[in-house]
């Protein structure tokens, strides 16, 4: 990421960037605003106004990092008050999950906020022993019992006084969402990884080598 911004890094030649915007176009997005800062002109001159893209492009540019709470409550600043919910993505991260149950589960509930959850991978090996202490098995990186966030969000507007100026919403919005009953999850089990490093990248490219360009 020393010439670009992290959603810009490829993924079998193309952006990361550009398959959240091509999933969200065809989910029924038509406008998208980009929250953005280091190196962001390199996503401008890829993306410029969207409509290469079949969707509109917008940008809000940090000169001070805001955190990712401040960040979304300055992006919720820019969409219309007659908008109901927005969707709203870590701009690093990749996953087939479809984003219609989400929003179903969203529209069903009386949540402020709703958050795509995905299971917690093991870093390592796990071994299955059973009773007399014989090994059964072997498993390769498992699922622990647990669900984390996985940076995917559908956001009731009556958020954004919640937000913070300058932040993170997971550790001052969304506790106090949790007290009130208005935060919900969603669990997927489709294919979903943060790029951190270059193993997350392989195995992006290997689940989306098919993905149509």
């Amino acid at each position: 990421t020393d010439t670009m911004a992290k959603p810009m890094v490829p993924v079998n030649g193309k952006p990361i960037l550009w398959y959240q915007v091509t999933r969200f176009r065809d989910a029924g997005v038509s406008d998208i605003v980009v929250l953005c800062g280091y190196k962001w002109e390199s996503i401008r001159d890829y993306f410029g106004d969207g409509s290469e893209f079949g969707v509109r492009m917008h940008y809000e540019v940090e000169e001070t990092p805001l955190g990712r709470g401040g960040a979304l409550k300055r992006g919720l600043g820019l969409v219309s008050d007659h908008h109901k919910a927005v969707l709203a993505s870590n701009g690093d991260i990749l996953t087939t999950q479809e984003i219609g149950p989400i929003l179903e589960l969203h529209r069903n509930t009386n949540a402020l906020a709703t958050v795509m959850l995905t299971p917690y991978p093991s870093a390592y090996g796990v071994v299955e022993v059973d009773e007399s202490s014989r090994i059964t098995a072997f498993r390769e990186k498992g699922e622990l019992p647990h669900w984390i966030n996985a940076g995917i969000y559908i956001l009731s507007m009556g958020i954004k006084e919640e937000m913070p100026d300058l932040g993170d919403h997971e550790t001052t919005t969304f506790p106090r969402l949790v007290d009130r009953g208005q935060l919900r999850g969603y669990k997927s089990r489709a294919f979903w990884r943060a790029i951190d490093n270059h193993k997350d990248l392989r195995e992006a490219e290997e689940a989306f080598q098919g993905h149509p360009s």
